[in-house]
Parts: C-alpha cells; sequence; structure tokens
C-alpha cells in the first residue's frame, strides 16, 4: 500500500484501509498484542510495528496479501510451517481472501520476544 502518506500512528494508517483489509489487520494486531503485550506500537518505514528493546514485527496492507515482516531468523525457525506462503529473507506474504494463520503469527511473535530480551540482557552484560 503506497499512498505518499506519511504516517505518524498505526490508527492513522488502518483509517486509509478498506473495511475488510482492517478487519484482517486487525486481527493481526491484536494477535500480536496478546503474544507481547510488553510491546509498544509504532509506526516504521511507514508501517505498524512492534517494539520493546528494538523492532520486534512490522506488518503492512498490499492489494493481495498481508506482508508480515518477522526479519530473517524467524522465517528459518518457522521454514515448514511457512512453506505454504510466500517468504522472502525477512518478509512472509499471507493471501488475503484465505484464513490467516494467526496462531502461527503469535508463535513467531513470541520467538521475536525471546530473542529480543536475550540481545537486550546480552548487551547489559556488556
Amino acid at each position: 500500500m503506497e499512498t505518499g502518506i506519511k504516517f505518524k500512528t498505526v490508527d492513522e494508517y488502518f483509517s486509509t484501509l478498506s473495511a475488510d483489509t482492517k478487519n484482517i489487520l486487525a486481527q493481526i494486531r491484536n494477535t500480536i498484542k496478546q503474544a507481547a503485550p510488553d510491546a509498544v506500537e509504532v509506526i516504521s518505514y511507514n508501517m505498524p510495528a512492534f517494539k520493546m528493546h528494538g523492532i520486534l514485527v512490522y506488518y503492512a496492507a498490499h492489494t493481495e496479501h498481508i506482508g508480515f515482516y518477522p526479519t530473517s531468523s524467524p522465517i528459518e525457525i518457522f521454514k515448514e510451517e511457512l512453506s505454504a506462503y510466500k517468504c522472502s529473507k525477512g518478509a512472509i506474504q499471507f493471501p488475503i481472501g484465505k484464513p490467516m494463520p494467526l496462531d502461527l503469527v503469535s508463535r513467531i511473535v513470541r520467538f521475536r520476544v525471546q530473542q529480543d530480551q536475550a540481545k537486550a540482557k546480552k548487551k547489559r552484560q556488556g
């Protein structure tokens, strides 16, 4: 979705979507919030994202799919479960019109939370 708008908030981003797409993204947003309750919503690279010490995941609406961007390591870790989806190094495409794999999204987010906490702990130790 390229609108030329520079979004300041996630709600502003959502306000530009069709009702159907907004509904799908809301499911993903709520799933991420449940899997990472301490994460903060931000706009980064003009997309909704969730952040703790660093960015956990980004997600975005596109014409034919929902883009989910959890960085590269979860895509490798969950590659068998992701085999039904188009993936690249740091991105997964969930086709619009098919059920969103919310359980898988939740597990990927929890994995990213663990990675984020481990990285922050390592940084503190020095």
